[in-house]
């Protein structure tokens, strides 16, 4: 490994030892956050239908999410997909995505510390604008500043 190699590594592990001082997120409190979050999501009357119909096996489910979680909080580098590509054939729209940030932020108040709970939440809104934006635009809209994606 080169220096300049070494020395990225050496700085992305102190930023993460900075951000696990700070906040206390580790992989336990990922997957508290996780479980709780999509235990809310299957009993939600609008987002619950959406997951049922094309998730069988919670499992590999939960444990794909918590990797994806570890990657953007810690990055821990071990995710690998591509959750545009998951969610664009998905019936959702502006709607879902506040609900789905609304039952985020609650789960992340829930189980989190505050600023645990703060940083996720950072985190998801910026996820769910990207992905109703990425959506928006595979549909032929461009969204405008302030604008929100609904199906016509």
């Amino acid at each position: 490994m080169s220096d300049s190699a070494d020395e990225h590594m050496a700085r992305r592990a102190q930023l993460v030892k900075q951000l696990q001082a700070e906040t206390g997120i580790d992989d336990a409190m990922i997957e508290r956050l996780v479980r709780h979050f999509y235990q809310r999501i299957r009993a939600d009357d609008l987002l619950g239908p959406v997951f049922a119909a094309r998730i069988a096996d919670w499992e590999p489910h939960l444990a794909r999410m918590c990797t994806f979680w570890s990657s953007i909080s810690l990055m821990s580098g071990r995710y690998t997909g591509s959750p545009m590509q998951k969610h664009l054939p998905l019936p959702i729209e502006a709607e879902h995505f506040d609900r789905w940030l609304a039952l985020f932020r609650e789960s992340a108040q829930a189980v989190c510390t505050p600023a645990a709970a703060e940083y996720f939440q950072e985190r998801a809104a910026r996820i769910a604008q990207s992905l109703e934006m990425g959506m928006a635009n595979a549909h032929g809209v461009l969204l405008a500043k302030g604008q929100r994606f609904v199906r016509v």
